[in-house]
């Protein structure tokens, strides 16, 4: 019989992986305090509605958490009806309560939390995502899995039912960990193209000049093509990732390198042309939106004026 999964965070990325549990069988009980409409359509696909993180914990077996960062995934876990609160009511279940942190969480904050609900009984491993919300509806995203073998074993067959690749990086925490290193990449290319673009085009150069030299050369990639989906062809939900939870993101990889005693220039540089995209307001904007704001500050437009 199939473990019951409970599922908090049906933002554009939960939506999708909370469908496909329920597609592959899996039965689901979901909470939440926004997205109604993807609610709805859950529960008329077969899924219940748990009134309270706590009561969705005592229902379930295991409990995926998809938000934003650590500060949400504290304040559902330790929260005075958040999923701790289930311990004793579980007491008598057949299997201990698993946490799965599909969020992009501070890695220090996931192992200390970790700790305190395995004084509990409860076990907790950090299993973030890459790709993007089509992925995650059509079950291909990428997973990076920190903890114990056992867990991620108990894990695995759940997380397959939206992901196509699942990668074991270690102990509890190196999955934010890797998480964190894969934004700075994504993140720092974010930040070259946008910088490289203004150049450009305060030299004469257009976007479209760049893209036909970059676009299938040694530097082209995923991540290059759908940042210039937008740069090109202004689709906004080419990459569906705000500049503010990028900034949040950057700010961990700060945390982490300052705790772990590491110089990281690159990382401050990136982090802080994300601030001023926040600072200027535009921190609800997706992040190809970037090379926009860049080239508004020096003055240029990426976007060629209509013909006349």
């Amino acid at each position: 019989m199939k473990e019951r999964i409970g599922f908090i965070g049906l933002g554009s990325m939960g939506a999708g992986m909370a469908a496909n549990l329920l597609e592959k069988g899996w039965p689901l009980t979901v909470w939440a305090h926004r997205s109604r409409d993807t609610v709805d359509r859950l529960l008329a696909a077969g899924a219940t509605e748990a009134e309270s993180p706590r009561m969705l914990a005592e229902a379930c077996d295991i409990v995926i958490l998809c938000v934003t960062g650590s500060r949400e995934v504290e304040a559902l876990v330790k929260g005075a009806d958040g999923l701790a609160a289930a311990a004793d009511g579980r007491a008598a279940a057949s299997k201990p309560l698993l946490v799965i942190d599909c969020s992009t969480s501070n890695p220090s904050s996931t192992t200390a939390l970790a700790a305190e609900l395995a004084a509990q009984g409860v076990t907790l491993i950090d299993a973030p995502l890459a790709r993007t919300p089509k992925e995650a509806a059509e079950g291909k995203l990428d997973v990076m899995v920190g903890g114990p073998a056992g867990a991620v074993a108990r894990a695995r067959p759940v997380l397959e039912a939206f992901a196509a690749r699942i990668v074991h990086t270690g102990p509890t925490g190196s999955g934010h960990t890797m998480k964190l290193l894969n934004n700075f990449v994504s993140m720092g290319y974010s930040a070259i193209y946008s910088e490289a673009l203004t150049l450009g085009v305060k030299a004469g150069l257009t976007p479209q000049v760049f893209n036909s030299v970059i676009s299938g050369s040694r530097m082209d990639c995923g991540f290059y093509q759908a940042f210039f989906d937008f740069v090109l062809n202004r689709n906004e939900n080419a990459q569906r990732f705000a500049i503010v939870n990028a900034l949040k993101d950057m700010t961990y990889l700060a945390s982490f390198a300052q705790a772990g005693g590491v110089a990281n220039p690159i990382g401050a540089a990136v982090r802080n042309g994300f601030a001023t995209a926040v600072a200027t307001g535009h921190g609800e904007k997706f992040v190809p939106a970037l090379s926009d704001i860049v080239a508004g500050l020096n003055g240029v437009s990426l976007v060629e004026p209509p013909a006349v």
